[in-house]
């Protein structure tokens, strides 16, 4: 397998760190004894973030939740069963609705409102950090004031139709479509709008350029879902929209271009899947969804894993969103033993691209929240995952990892007959001439071996002293070695390192 050079990003890959809003607010009420809004968050809680090596804070859930969404929260016999398993003795002022049925793009009173939104972001500018917020483009809550007053926004039929509810509006009765993933049941708490309508369109682009003047970024919920051809096939069923207001563009290439124009650094993030990614990248999106790494990894599909980083390429893995959790997923400490999740979030951290860790995460949660709750249940921190977390995000801030070019390195066999080679992945960083790092996972359950041969320029002209930053192992190595043969890895069952090589005066 070749060596695969990547984009490198000059000022740093960027680490996006997920927080529950609402959770988040309400547990920090509790601890400091006084009602925190975003208005009044305390500065260590800030400083701790950048201290971590976060560049980025997206704060999921800021957005006013449809009245009718939320009742139908507190409603639904299924989710009332999931409530009583999370938080037994909830209240019905626990259930606030889901974020992603919002009933407009306005920041309630309850978490600070627009002025404590700002502040916030002034806050986190202040020590160098940006804000992502959320865009819903797909759907709003049931009861959005549009649904009302321009129902031809909606993807809709005149008689009644599956998946749809009932609906009086000005110009009469009609039966809006819940929005919907081709695949799952409609979301019963949304109402789907129509993007074969130019009108609906042009509505959401000025909702996107509302909230780019808030924040520096969005991440685009379902964001494949608007491309026109997955449209269309999701919504044959319903009827079309008036000819003269169908449209055919993109509506992020529109979008994304509009932005960038006003706002060239703002930032857009695709929650992508299917396979879909590549095409919403060449539309704009700067960075996407790699759902498929993430499933590999904690199916415990290592040679799948490895092929999967070789294939997808540049820029799709230079561009990629690497996670092990989020909202949608469960909690990796509740599916990998500790030697495993220690592995696969190095290996994430080590590659080009964004990656994204969840509030919970680092500290070894197992309990996935529920989003349509404002609390969620207590859990007593994992010494092990918290410790392992701190070293490795400390760490990677004294290496090149992040910085410069990346390159992947292809293993290769380290003797005839040895398939343990296809258990590595490993990923070469260089800031600047003279040295370079290498990130090594062996993300299987035995030890494997391989040999694997560095890229830079004038490796076989010096000697070099290997060290590896997250332990105490040292080498000195012979680059002529290397270059000729390779470096010989022998690792232990899922083992991590940050190798460091600098010219060395010794012998080898």
């Amino acid at each position: 397998m070749d060596a695969q050079r990547l984009a490198g990003l000059p000022l740093g890959s960027p680490l996006l760190y997920e927080i529950n809003t609402r959770c988040w607010l309400w547990e920090l009420s509790e601890t400091q004894g006084v009602p925190i809004t975003l208005a009044n968050i305390p500065g260590a809680e800030l400083t701790r973030w950048r201290d971590l090596g976060f560049t980025h804070i997206w704060l999921m859930g800021v957005w006013s939740i449809s009245p009718g969404s939320r009742s139908f929260s507190r409603r639904a016999a299924r989710l009332r069963e999931t409530y009583s398993k999370l938080l037994p003795g909830f209240s019905e002022e626990d259930i606030v609705g889901s974020p992603y049925a919002i009933g407009g793009y306005e920041v309630p009173q309850v978490l600070g409102g627009e002025v404590g939104l700002a502040q916030f972001r002034s806050d986190l500018h202040a020590l160098g950090l940006k804000l992502i917020l959320d865009f819903i483009p797909n759907h709003t809550g049931l009861d959005h004031p549009w649904v009302s007053i321009s129902p031809e926004l909606f993807v809709q039929s005149l008689v009644e139709a599956p998946g749809a509810f009932r609906q009086e509006t000005s110009g009469g009765l009609r039966w809006i479509a819940h929005g919907k993933d081709p695949y799952f049941p409609p979301w019963a708490d949304t109402a789907q709008l129509d993007y074969r309508n130019a009108t609906t369109r042009a509505r959401m682009l000025k909702e996107l350029k509302s909230i780019a003047q808030r924040c520096d970024g969005v991440r685009c919920d379902m964001a494949m879902l608007v491309l026109n051809d997955v449209f269309v096939r999701n919504w044959s069923r319903f009827p079309r929209p008036a000819p003269e207001r169908e449209t055919r563009k993109e509506f992020w290439a529109e979008a994304i271009s509009t932005i960038k124009t006003l706002e060239p650094n703002f930032l857009f993030l695709a929650e992508a899947y299917w396979g879909l990614e590549k095409r919403l990248l060449d539309l704009g999106f700067d960075f996407a969804y790699d759902k498929a790494l993430t499933d590999h990894l904690i199916a415990r599909r290592y040679a799948e894993a490895q092929r999967h980083v070789f294939s997808v390429g540049d820029p799709s893995l230079s561009k990629g969103v690497h996670f092990l959790e989020n909202h949608d997923e469960p909690r990796v400490a509740s599916l990998l033993s500790i030697e495993e999740h220690r592995a696969a979030a190095f290996l994430l951290l080590g590659l080009p691209g964004m990656t994204l860790l969840h509030e919970g995460q680092l500290s070894g949660a197992v309990v996935r929240a529920s989003v349509h709750l404002r609390r969620r249940p207590p859990e007593i921190p994992q010494p092990d995952i918290a410790r392992f977390y701190e070293l490795l995000l400390a760490t990677m801030q004294r290496s090149a990892v992040g910085r410069g070019a990346a390159e992947l390195l292809g293993p290769a066999a380290a003797w005839n007959g040895n398939p343990t080679a296809e258990n590595f992945i490993i990923t070469q960083w260089q800031s600047g001439p003279g040295h370079f790092d290498l990130v090594v996972v062996n993300l299987a359950p035995h030890r494997s071996q391989c040999y694997v041969k560095p890229t830079v320029e004038g490796l076989e002209k010096q000697n070099w002293s290997m060290r590896d930053l997250l332990g105490t192992e040292r080498h000195e190595k012979s680059g002529a070695d290397m270059n000729r043969d390779g470096l010989y890895l022998d690792l232990a069952p899922h083992a991590a390192h940050l190798f460091q090589f600098q010219p060395s005066r010794g012998e080898c």
